[in-house]
């Protein structure tokens, strides 16, 4: 099959097969130049894409900030708006975890031994 030359079709013209070994051809100057300036053209135009992505998202940074900034309504919704109540945990709640936040220990209250070797009687 490998030395097989197909048949042509009659009045239609096909490629000829290859039956002798193709030698390399060395590019041209003007091909290699060619070449070249493909090459440098698409990376300006690369270039020249992330420049402006990159502006582009900086105008957008920018205007962003000025309309947080300069938004008076959001203030007063602000001052008018209820307060939130604090997340709770509840698997701390129902004892599974420990509390994120322990609760306070109470201040240690003297005791009647103490105030009996003092001397004094608690009446």
């Amino acid at each position: 099959m490998a030395g097989h030359i197909p048949p042509t079709l009659v009045g239609v013209t096909m490629v000829e097969p290859i039956t002798s070994p193709q030698h390399f051809v060395p590019p041209t100057a003007r091909e290699l130049r060619s070449q070249a300036v493909h090459r440098l053209q698409v990376g300006l135009f690369g270039l020249c894409a992330m420049l402006l992505i990159v502006g582009l998202a900086n105008i957008i940074n920018d205007r962003t900030r000025l309309i947080d900034t300069t938004d008076p309504i959001q203030q007063v919704v602000a001052v008018d708006a209820k307060p939130k109540k604090t997340a709770s945990d509840p698997l701390a709640d129902i004892g599974v975890v420990p509390a994120a936040d322990p609760s306070p220990t109470p201040a240690p209250t003297p005791e009647a031994t103490d105030v009996e070797t003092s001397g004094t009687a608690v009446q």
